[in-house]
């Protein structure tokens, strides 16, 4: 499995989204424990997960507990994986979602999430999402003082703007790990973003880099240039996106979500797959 850079610690270059076995519609625990360990048994060392990842009221931090469960119970050593998880979005049990960008609230919900984790220290801890009722900067002073108390090991952002990455990287001492943002052949927004984390060493995760849950399934219907690309290389248009997002940038980290473990397998073929200079301009103007 290819890796890459994630604040100085070498991680796959493909992670797995944990969102999906854990909100509406999710599978039984069984096959989401056999999801993550195909995961790990493909070569991957990345997990996102967050505590909002939940479904109902009362089963805040499900997917962590989820993840420590998985890790626990794989047959052969984990310790080398980094998840990474998030707080700031809340989720009241009723499919919607709420954000508390609160400096305690996020000290509090950090070490509640490294509680379900378990270990010394939370890999990566990332601010989920700005909540417009809270300075940023009070916000992201959290993290630095969860990085000084040693609850978590990098910290980084998602759903930023570049000027909202440009000032977490000051308040950190440019110390900002990561940028979690929305990006898929569906959604570049935040292709400035993925440009700019790529010229300052950055990590950029993309998050639902195949369309997303619902959407992810039609990927080579919808785009019908990945579809032709993944024929010629007889692989799934999945593999095509998600190497076509690695070809963007060497620090972009795709993380897709998975409930199955054929499908997290067959992302992370895309490690593996050369798509020609030709072929990437085309899928990059493929809109």
């Amino acid at each position: 499995m290819q890796q890459r850079s994630l604040g100085g610690t070498r991680v796959s270059a493909i992670g797995l989204g944990g969102m999906p076995m854990s909100i509406e519609g999710r599978p039984d625990e069984d096959r989401s424990i056999r999801t993550i360990h195909a995961a790990l048994d493909a070569g991957i060392t990345l997990i996102d997960t967050a505590d909002a990842y939940h479904r109902d009221a009362g089963e805040v931090g499900h997917n962590e507990v989820l993840i420590a469960k998985a890790l626990k119970s794989y047959g052969s050593d984990a310790s080398g994986v980094l998840v990474a998880t998030k707080g700031g979005a809340q989720r009241p049990g009723d499919g919607s979602w709420t954000l508390n960008g609160h400096p305690d609230y996020l000290k509090d919900a950090a070490k509640a999430s490294l509680q379900r984790l378990g270990g010394d220290a939370i890999g990566l801890y990332q601010y989920h999402r700005p909540d417009p009722d809270v300075p940023y900067e009070d916000s992201i002073g959290a993290l630095k003082d969860l990085l000084d108390e040693g609850v978590i090991r990098m910290a980084g952002i998602s759903n930023a703007t570049v000027h909202q990455i440009r000032k977490a990287n000051e308040i950190l001492d440019g110390g900002l790990a990561s940028v979690q943002n929305q990006f898929s052949p569906a959604f570049r927004s935040s292709q400035d973003e993925l440009d700019y984390c790529g010229e300052n060493g950055i990590a950029f995760l993309p998050w639902s880099p195949l369309g997303g849950i619902k959407k992810a399934g039609d990927l080579g219907e919808n785009f019908a240039p990945f579809q032709d690309v993944a024929n010629r290389h007889g692989v799934s248009p999945h593999q095509v996106c998600l190497a076509w997002e690695l070809a963007l940038a060497p620090t972009v980290i795709p993380i897709p979500g998975s409930s199955r473990p054929e499908s997290i397998q067959d992302s992370a073929q895309a490690t593996e797959l050369e798509l020609s200079s030709e072929e990437i301009e085309v899928l990059s103007r493929t809109e």
